[in-house]
């Protein structure tokens, strides 16, 4: 029942979407393209058949939370989501944007989302109840809509910092990561007993599957962040910035 209604207001956010940008037309078709993908992201990690698999595999869990914080949060940004709603024009005016676009703010917040809710005792409440899962879940894509926020800066977004510190920002981004897949990586023991106590057909034991995890989002966060560096770095020696009417 959860996964049909999370569906409807995925299917909900696109609609309202796809309705202001044939309204407006002011967005370029690979932005709109670009906002369809997050939303499947988005589905994917919470409402398709991967998400009935999390409670027996970490590496499943681990795939939701990469898609809620380093895969959709870009993707939907990309898309500039709020021209395509009128009423933005007031409820997101620019000092909002400039709240927002705080990149202490955003980076602290993607952060805590990752360290807390792998905290072993906080990670074990968000697994045995249904509305701290969710709560979980919706912190993370939260987290991740916050973190790449001053990264990609869409409409109404107010730059803090010059264009060049986002690449530190990003570097310095992947040291939480990294500390936390190298802990579950080189770990000896499984640090999330409950998975101890599941069935998996990979053939994977609990510790290689938290191994598997680890490695994952250790790879995957890497790879995101250097492609997203690498932009950015490609923008700053080259600024052409596409202007988008509002």
């Amino acid at each position: 029942m959860a996964a049909v209604t999370l569906t409807l207001v995925i299917a909900l956010a696109g609609a309202v979407y796809l309705r202001g940008w044939l309204q407006q037309r002011a967005i370029p078709v690979w932005r709109a393209c670009s906002f369809f993908l997050g939303l499947l992201a988005t589905w994917v990690a919470v409402a398709s058949p991967l998400a009935s698999l999390d409670s027996h595999m970490l590496t499943a869990h681990m795939i939701q939370h990469l898609l809620l914080m380093t895969i959709a949060p870009p993707l939907i940004w990309l898309g500039e989501p709020l021209i395509t709603v009128r009423p933005t024009r007031w409820l997101f005016p620019k000092r909002l944007g400039r709240l927002l676009g705080d990149p202490t703010f955003c980076w602290l917040a993607a952060a805590a989302a990752l360290v807390a809710w792998h905290v072993p005792a906080i990670f074990r409440l968000g697994m045995e109840s249904p509305a701290w899962h969710f709560t979980e879940h919706a912190s993370f894509l939260t987290a991740g809509l916050l973190f790449w926020w001053p990264v990609i800066q869409p409409w109404p977004s107010v730059a803090r910092w010059p264009r060049w510190s986002m690449l530190l920002y990003l570097f310095l981004a992947t040291l939480p990561c990294d500390v936390l897949s190298g802990l579950l990586v080189f770990s000896d023991l499984v640090a999330y007993p409950m998975y101890l106590c599941t069935t998996r057909d990979g053939g994977m034991s609990p510790l290689e599957d938290q191994q598997c995890a680890a490695a994952l989002m250790w790879t995957c966060v890497t790879v995101v962040f250097l492609v997203a560096g690498t932009v950015l770095s490609m923008q700053i020696l080259s600024p052409r910035k596409e202007v988008i009417p509002v």
